[in-house]
């Protein structure tokens, strides 16, 4: 099947969060879903369950628990049973059930920035701290390279840390973490006794070869302590349905997300279960031809800047369908998020919201048909230019 990632799918009047936040001039390379319609195996699995016409109340379908134990033994020869599943709403969902469940008021929850924002907020809802150690970042040339800080790591763990919030591959700055550098946080983590939580929810979505471990998979008593989650609302993009899950293969801490879940985390619906299935079963030919797009894309963008932005530094991800882009000394004259907004129309997410080393950064989205990436990097150059000259008057 050929699979047309550059047509133009109108979002605007859908409800959709990434194109209606904004005036209808602006165009959104923000919030990380993607413009493509969804595999078709998918769209064809929903239309059979609205036919069906009734949308009450299921279990946790057994089958779709057996397709990921499959795709977990497939993918990462990881033997998980259906009872070391609990599915959950959504990702952000899972972190702050974790935050919920693993400690007490004033305990700290350890997390390396730049990181995803609601990492960096899940904490203070349940009275506790975000311990931060901010990643290492190397340039070679104008790409930039991050890595683990074990110094860092270190000094920002306290006597009342008690978990560690992983995220990888990493958002915003798209690394893939190798089984060395994994095993490296695992060591700090048993050294402390910290549970781990590692969000893996852009597992799937790799370039040049970087292959994904779980960090559940280093040995049985990494997997004892860790609280793995994963989704197939990035990989297939389908966001909207609602179905995450988290792999728990301690039963002491599946009970404790279990209890700190109750009463406050809604069940997965059935059209979430629906799409999940489909996906996972069929959608394989659409992934593989999404992420040789996506590749494209990432290469595009990375020209691009390298081209007609003397001075901007960024990342070329390893995974993940999100750049991030450094502006600290690009010359502008306010900050990078509002300038490209109010002059070039243009939507991203501003780095500050991922913790004080992202501020003068720039996360860009490039999940979108080539077209519309272009049109939005030459709005930004063209604003860039005529700004410069400006300050050159």
């Amino acid at each position: 099947m050929i699979y047309n990632f550059d047509k133009q799918i109108e979002r605007r009047g859908t409800g959709s969060a990434k194109w209606e936040w904004y005036d209808d001039g602006v165009l959104p390379l923000w919030v990380a879903d993607m413009d493509f319609r969804a595999p078709e195996p998918v769209i064809r699995a929903l239309h059979r369950r609205v036919e069906h016409g009734i949308f009450g109340y299921e279990f946790n379908p057994k089958e779709l628990k057996t397709v990921i134990c499959e795709r977990l033994a497939r993918l990462y020869g990881w033997q998980v049973q259906p009872d070391e599943i609990l599915f959950l709403p959504g990702i952000v969902s899972a972190l702050n059930v974790a935050c919920r469940a693993f400690g007490e008021p004033g305990d700290g929850v350890l997390m390396q920035t730049p990181v995803y924002p609601p990492f960096l907020t899940a904490p203070g809802g349940y009275g506790k701290t975000a311990d931060l150690a901010e990643l290492a970042v190397s340039a070679g040339g104008r790409l930039l390279h991050y890595e683990l800080d074990d110094e860092r790591m270190a000094a920002a763990i306290t006597p009342r840390t008690r978990m560690f919030m992983l995220c990888n591959p990493h958002n915003p700055v798209g690394r893939v973490y190798s089984r060395h550098e994994l095993e490296r946080l695992a060591e700090t983590c048993a050294r402390h006794d910290l549970v781990i939580c590692s969000d893996e929810i852009h597992c799937d979505l790799l370039f040049d070869g970087h292959c994904h471990t779980p960090i559940a998979t280093l040995a049985p008593e990494v997997a004892a302590r860790t609280i793995t989650l994963m989704a197939p609302s990035k990989t297939f993009n389908i966001p909207g349905l609602g179905c995450g899950f988290a792999i728990i293969q301690n039963p002491a801490l599946m009970k404790q997300m279990q209890a700190a879940a109750a009463g406050i985390t809604g069940h997965v619906s059935n059209t979430g279960f629906t799409g999940a299935l489909a996906a996972y079963q069929e959608g394989q030919p659409w992934l593989e031809a999404a992420l040789a797009y996506l590749d494209g894309n990432r290469r595009f963008v990375t020209d691009y800047v390298l081209e007609h932005f003397p001075g901007v530094s960024l990342t070329q991800p390893e995974g993940t369908y999100l750049s991030w882009l450094d502006w600290r000394q690009a010359g502008l004259p306010q900050r990078p998020y509002e300038f490209f907004l109010k002059t070039a129309r243009v939507a991203l997410n501003d780095g500050a919201l991922f913790g004080k080393p992202g501020e003068g950064f720039l996360r860009l989205n490039f999940a979108t048909p080539r077209a519309l990436l272009a049109e939005a990097l030459e709005r930004m150059r063209s604003a860039w230019a005529e700004a410069a000259s400006a300050a050159g008057d």
